[in-house]
């Protein structure tokens, strides 16, 4: 069985029946070789399904379901979706997950006997759509493919078919594989059946699972020399990442399985590798809310804010620049410098401007190597290229490398944009399958077929006075009939005047009906003008196909270079607009940050937003213990700094007005946590999983973020947990930490080791109100405003009172023997939850006893007074 039974693992079972009817045999064979997915088979005007596909395609789509003949004595359920809107509803399927076969006509109906040939021409994936209509602009649409290794490693390969892009990369735990899962965020992902995969992976949309040796690295080796034409695959840097090759082996197999056609714009591979980047774990991705946010809303994300692109193939590069903070200083300080300069000579909104009409080249010149291109793809195509030349004066004469670079990459398109130009009408109908495509004066042959098919009554007309004024007879008539084609009438009455070289064609009750040899000429071109027409111009059409595929490769580094100037103009406009500045990447251990603030919050929130400083250094301020009230900004103020180091990495310019940051390698968040129900953890499970994960790899290079660790759990297990873990981070792994907390306990770590500071957020009470500062002050906070807080939140006032009397009776209690037992100032921020309590009346009796001087009798009324005073 051809392997595409397991592209769609969850389709409707399809259950063949006995069929007689050559067009129902037909189908059945089509079906059997898609067996699990759904098959639109071309009928005239319509894509038709039958049984089972039929049924879910009715329920899916909300389409009638109908039938057509019997079988087996059974009506065959049908349902059908019109051939011109067949993208909206193939749109809807894939939103679903679901793949579609296409099985097109291919015969010509005119000389078929019996039913018209066909076969199916390709597979739509959710992960290998490559029309408009299917696709979300602004995001990338990957196909991955995962193969599994020992001790947890994993290897990965993604294509983005709709543009070109082909990567690999492999990860040594489950936790990267995870981090690279929640980056990369797959449309559809093919992994192994014979692999036990984690729900993690099980639960991913859109999963494929292929047999074993889909994965084999040899054959993969073998298929992807092939496929490249190279002798080895040492020149894409992957020979020594056998799992990477495994994945990348399956992943071109699918591919040119669904895609039934030859794939030029996949030119070659290239390698991810975790050492080019800041690593971001799934988590941190999730709580600094780069690109998704709990409520779905886009503008409350960091992409939300950044992201003015004016061209959907600029956003998606944003988003991956975003997703993928480098580590290379030199090429981030090329992009500072570039958006600097932008700035500096007012050129980014011109820019943004000329960019504004490029459209979609990225994904326009995917189109054309697959050969799905449409004509107003190539009019875009054309304008884009028109505009070029503009686009490089406008940058050319700028002072930076960058800029340089990229006006090279770009190129001269000019022959191309003028073949395009002379080819192409000026507004070009949505589908070449009507003509109308192609431009007169391009191609003679076409023109003069139009010519006929135009002009032809007039022809008739000049022909008909001709015909009258050779042969003497005033009523001849030049007419045409379906049957009989074009012909000269003349009366019976005058049938004896008609010119020997008139031959009789047929004969009416009233009129004798010529042909001559000028006419059957005539007819004979114009009878076939109009499908000859159209057949000249899909031929022209493809060998402009032809000839931009050549072209292939210059025109997407054109398009590359197109969308990296978008992102650049974007990032100084956005730094121009927002009052952002150009961060200093140092060599030097450290991070300092004067007046940050969180671009998002900054953003949405109506009231002015208070900015703060950050300094850590190598030797005496590595952690910051951060204390305040809820609601204080401790996790903003976290976030933004965070945001502040991330930014810098992909490039930006930041909000701050100076920020010097030395080297990091990954950025780490512990900020809040929920019960992960599908995995059997409780919220604390999730925040000790996650605070391992910190422990076990943050370095003397990592920016980690830790809020609130230990509250999951009780108070002293919490604090000792919360104690350690600040211990370990600051002693052992040397990490850049923020430490947030209400454990006022962990303030007293900063007398205790060098590298730990004090800093609060400050909040003032007036009567009782509370007003936040959300100002950044040096040590620690002296009150929680626990109580006030929960007032704020509208608990009830009876409830806030007696939380009051009992806080008043603790702090007495615990004051009263703390300042007898071990003198406490009265600016003691807190009393320590370790700190002794007063003995209890039990206690003093058992104090005051002497258990040998005891009768028992007397031991046995001592004891029933001890249980009196329990």
């Amino acid at each position: 069985m051809n392997d595409s039974a397991t592209l769609h693992t969850d389709a409707a079972p399809f259950h063949p029946v006995k069929e007689h009817t050559p067009f129902m045999r037909q189908y059945l064979a089509a079906k059997a070789t898609h067996p699990d997915v759904l098959l639109f088979f071309r009928m005239g005007d319509f894509y038709e399904l039958f049984y089972d596909d039929a049924r879910k395609a009715a329920r899916l789509l909300d389409i009638t379901l109908t039938q057509r003949g019997q079988s087996a004595g059974q009506p065959i359920p049908m349902a059908g979706v019109p051939y011109h809107a067949a993208e909206n509803y193939l749109a809807r399927l894939v939103r679903l997950g679901e793949s579609v076969a296409i099985c097109e006509q291919i015969g010509d109906p005119a000389t078929s006997k019996g039913p018209v040939e066909r076969k199916v021409v390709r597979i739509v994936t959710p992960g290998t759509v490559t029309d408009a209509a299917l696709l979300e602009e602004r995001r990338d649409n990957l196909l991955l493919a995962i193969a599994a290794g020992a001790g947890g490693a994993h290897g990965l390969a993604w294509v983005d078919l709709s543009s070109g892009r082909f990567l690999l990369s492999e990860v040594p735990s489950a936790e990267a594989l995870a981090a690279e899962l929640a980056r990369l965020q797959p449309a559809e992902t093919l992994v192994g059946e014979d692999v036990a995969w984690p729900k993690l992976v099980s639960t991913l949309p859109g999963l494929r699972k292929r047999a074993p040796w889909h994965f084999d690295a040899d054959a993969a080796r073998r298929e992807l020399n092939r496929f490249f034409g190279t002798h080895d695959l040492g020149g894409f840097g992957v020979e020594n990442l056998p799992l990477a090759i495994a994945a990348a082996g399956c992943l071109l197999g699918y591919v040119e399985e669904t895609q039934k056609s030859a794939l030029p714009h996949l030119s070659g591979m290239a390698v991810e590798s975790a050492s080019e980047t800041i690593a971001l774990d799934a988590a941190t991705r999730r709580n600094l809310e780069l690109d998704t946010h709990p409520s779905g809303r886009t503008e409350h994300t960091m992409l939300g804010v950044l992201d003015e692109t004016v061209t959907p193939m600029g956003a998606r590069l944003l988003r991956r620049w975003l997703n993928r903070p480098l580590r290379s200083r030199d090429l981030l300080r090329r992009r500072h410098q570039a958006i600097g300069t932008l700035i500096d000579n007012r050129r980014h909104e011109g820019l943004r401007e000329q960019l504004r009409g490029i459209g979609d080249l990225e994904r326009i010149l995917a189109r054309i190597a697959l050969r799905s291109a449409r004509p107003r793809d190539l009019s875009t195509l054309r304008d884009g290229l028109a505009a070029a030349p503009t686009l490089r004066e406008r940058i050319a004469t700028l002072d930076s490398p960058l800029l340089h670079a990229l006006v090279a990459h770009i190129g001269d398109h000019a022959d191309t944009a003028a073949l395009l130009a002379r080819a192409v009408v000026a507004q070009p109908p949505v589908l070449q399958r009507d003509g109308g495509v192609i431009a007169d004066g391009y191609d003679a042959e076409l023109d003069e077929l139009r010519r006929l098919s135009t002009h032809a009554d007039q022809y008739l007309v000049e022909l008909e006075e001709r015909e009258k004024a050779a042969s003497g007879i005033a009523t001849l008539k030049v007419g045409y009939n379906r049957v009989h084609g074009y012909y000269i009438e003349i009366s019976k009455g005058q049938s004896d005047k008609a010119p020997t070289h008139y031959t009789r064609r047929q004969t009416t009750k009233n009129a004798e009906r010529y042909i001559t040899e000028e006419l059957k000429t005539f007819e004979d071109k114009v009878l076939s003008a109009k499908e000859r027409s159209l057949m000249r111009e899909r031929a022209l059409y493809e060998a402009l196909l032809d000839t931009l595929t050549e072209k292939l490769e210059p025109l997407k580094a054109a398009a590359n270079a197109m969308a990296e100037l978008d992102v650049l103009a974007n990032l100084a406009e956005r730094a121009s607009v927002l009052d952002w500045s150009a961060p200093e990447l140092t060599d030097e251990p450290g991070i300092a940050i004067e007046r940050g603030r969180h671009p998002v919050v900054e953003k949405v929130r109506d009231e002015p937003f208070e900015p703060n400083d950050l300094c850590l250094d190598d030797n005496h301020r590595r952690m910051l213990v951060i204390t305040g009230p809820n609601m204080g900004g401790k996790s903003t103020y976290m976030r933004q700094n965070a945001l502040i180091v991330l930014l810098a990495h992909i490039g930006s310019y930041v909000p701050a007005s100076r920020a010097v940051i030395g080297p990091i390698d990954r950025i780490f968040t512990r900020i809040g946590a929920g019960d992960d129900l599908s995995r059997g953890q409780s919220t604390f499970m999730v925040e000790m999983s996650e605070t391992a994960n910190i422990l076990h790899n943050a370095t003397e290079h990592s920016l980690v973020l830790m809020d609130e660790v230990g509250r999951g759990t009780s108070t002293y297990d919490g604090l000792a947990l919360a104690r350690a873990a600040a211990v370990h981070l600051a002693a052992a792994s040397r990490a850049y930490t923020l430490f947030a907390t209400h454990y006022f306990e962990l303030t007293e770590l900063a007398g205790e080791y060098t590298t730990i500071a004090n800093v609060h957020l400050d909040a003032v009470e007036y009567g009782e109100q509370l007003v936040f500062m959300h100002a950044v002050k040096e040590g620690p906070a002296n009150r929680s405003f626990g109580l006030q807080v929960a007032a704020l939140a509208g608990l009830p006032k009876s409830v806030i009172a007696d939380a009051r009397r009992t806080l008043a009776e603790l702090e007495r209690g615990m004051h009263a023997h703390a300042s007898a037992a071990h003198p406490v100032s009265e600016s003691s921020p807190q009393l320590g939850l370790f700190a002794p309590s007063a003995p209890s009346a039990v206690e003093r009796a058992l104090e005051a006893m002497d258990p040998d001087a005891l009768a028992p009798r007397e031991a046995l009324e001592a004891l029933y007074r001890l249980k009196a005073l329990l």
